[in-house]
């Protein structure tokens, strides 16, 4: 703006919309011969800008507010003309902070936004890593139960069928844990399963999983819910209804070993 100040207060009026008459016909002249007096609209009008948001806030950045006085001190003017001029500057500076606040205020939607994102990222997370423990810990069972010393391995053998079908039982009784492996079992006929049973020395037989076999005749039951501690006198395998029997055997029975 260097040997441009008498412009100064123009320009501050016409980033307004205010500038008319013989002084917006004289400045328009200018600015088409000036590319500094354009580049100083133009920053003035950025400031303009800052009004399309209204709210109520703190006052105007004082960088902004200091170089446009610097421009007006610059041009003297009438008396009347600056009352006037400086009535139009107050509400400019006011609406210039309200806009200030609403930058303030799409702040911190923001920051509150990014902060839900990262609360749920964290609650995503612990969820993840609490199903890793369980997997983890199912698996460490399943281990024991096939690998501890004092676990219990039931052969199971065929019963009147020539198929001769196969199943192991690995039952800890100290944690609980069974897992039983068959193999040659015959396909099922239709609404038909597979249940295996737990018979303790005392008390009723004990339902330990339902199962169907895969094509080749194989299936598996890991840690199916049992009471703790029973000491087992056999397992067996019955053929049930589809939904099961549960509470006791009600099929016939397909294999069983003590």
């Amino acid at each position: 703006m260097s040997g441009h100040e008498q412009y100064g207060e123009d320009l501050a009026l016409m980033s307004l919309g205010t500038l008319e008459g013989d002084a917006r016909v004289e400045l328009e002249k200018h600015l088409a011969t000036c590319s500094s007096c354009r580049r100083e609209l133009e920053r003035l009008r950025g400031d303009m800008a800052l009004m399309a948001m209204s709210a109520v806030g703190p006052r105007p950045p004082q960088r902004s507010r200091q170089r446009l006085l610097e421009a007006i001190a610059k041009e003297p003017r009438a008396a009347t003309a600056g009352a006037g001029r400086g009535r139009g500057f107050q509400w400019w500076w006011t609406a210039l902070g309200w806009a200030a606040a609403a930058l303030m205020l799409l702040v911190v939607i923001q920051l509150s936004q990014a902060n839900r994102g990262l609360r749920e990222a964290v609650a995503s997370l612990g969820s993840m890593v609490g199903q890793q423990r369980i997997e983890l810990e199912d698996a460490k069972r399943v281990a024991d139960t096939l690998t501890g010393k004092d676990v219990q391995t039931v052969t199971l053998v065929a019963a009147k069928t020539q198929q001769q079908p196969q199943g192991k039982a690995f039952y800890l009784r100290s944690k609980s844990g069974l897992v039983f492996v068959a193999n040659n079992l015959p396909p099922l006929a239709p609404e038909k399963i597979y249940e295996l049973w737990l018979i303790p020395n005392e008390g009723k037989p004990i339902a330990a999983g339902l199962f169907k076999p895969d094509a080749h005749g194989s299936a598996t039951v890991v840690n199916p819910p049992l009471p703790a501690g029973v000491e087992p006198k056999a397992f067996v395998v019955t053929l049930e209804p589809e939904s099961g029997s549960h509470d006791a055997p009600r099929g016939s029975a397909v294999m069983g070993g003590a």
